[in-house]
């Protein structure tokens, strides 16, 4: 057999996105392993090369070099290229292109592929795409930590109401499955009449929603949404979470915007627009 051979054609596959040809590059119980997967067998690293081609359709390997090593094995240095115009890790495509280099080591059974290893940085992929990369403790002491993303329709309105959910997820497959649903929902929610924001956040397995509206009214027309209709039917099925909270809430007391003048330093209501020195105020919409 012709390790550069089978070497070439199993680039090919990722190259012309046929994972039939990945597969069939492999021996049985051949595994594929980077640093975000482990132990895929041939089928499973042709579904894998597919789900990100999903994302980046015009994906594909420029190498660098591929040559044999003294043992018979392959080592091959590469960038991988592509566009992101479809959703990558639940998120709405970025148009931009990523540049990722890397590179494998390829081991060989009599019949196949053995091992591939493969090397690469793997917060280069979403700094590429303008993607922030946070690397935190899941808790320190008494703390536990999380994330966080919001979607504004609209800065200049003082929220009425507010809707809030908070979910307590059974897995991390649960947790993101959440996440991604909520997002979609919220982006159904840009256009809806009353709609101020949204924000999700998720700490560990538990997962808040807060969502502005003008009024106490206006929130309700999530019944009517097919997504969050669906949504609902998962939770009282048996699909999402181990226990919720959901309500709307009406604000006490608001206090008003403050800003800071420019001029002399002080925190001024917003509303006076002018400091009490007589200099304009800054605009803002931050509500």
């Amino acid at each position: 057999m012709n390790h550069l051979a089978v070497a070439h054609r199993y680039f090919d596959g990722w190259n012309t996105h046929d994972a039939e040809v990945i597969a069939a590059t492999f021996a049985p119980g051949g595994t594929y392993t980077d640093p975000t997967v482990a132990d895929l067998d041939g089928e499973a690293t042709g579904a894998y090369a597919l789900s990100l081609v999903a994302a980046f359709p015009d994906l594909r390997f420029d190498l660098a070099s591929l040559a044999l090593t003294d043992d018979g094995s392959v080592a091959a240095q590469w960038v991988m290229r592509g566009t992101n115009t479809a959703s990558f890790m639940g998120l709405p495509p970025t148009g931009r292109e990523m540049s990722l280099p890397g590179a494998d080591f390829i081991t060989f059974a009599e019949d196949g592929i053995a091992t591939v290893t493969g090397y690469f940085d793997s917060g280069k992929l979403p700094r590429d795409l303008g993607l922030d990369v946070i690397v935190q403790p899941a808790t320190i002491g008494p703390w536990q930590l999380g994330v966080s993303s919001r979607a504004v329709a609209r800065a200049d309105v003082e929220p009425g109401a507010f809707s809030l959910t908070v979910l307590e997820a059974r897995s991390d497959e649960e947790v993101q499955d959440t996440r991604d649903r909520s997002r979609a929902i919220a982006t159904q929610l840009l256009d809806a009449p009353g709609f101020i924001s949204f924000m999700g956040v998720t700490v560990g397995r538990r997962m808040y929603t807060i969502t502005a509206w003008e009024t106490p009214e206006a929130a309700q027309q999530l019944r009517t949404m097919p997504l969050h209709r669906e949504a609902v039917a998962r939770f009282f099925g048996s699909d999402v979470a181990s226990n919720a909270l959901t309500g709307i809430w009406t604000p006490w007391r608001v206090n008003g915007l403050l800003v800071r003048c420019e001029a002399c330093g002080k925190m001024m209501r917003a509303a006076l627009e002018t400091c009490t020195g007589g200099a304009p105020l800054p605009h803002t919409t931050v509500w």
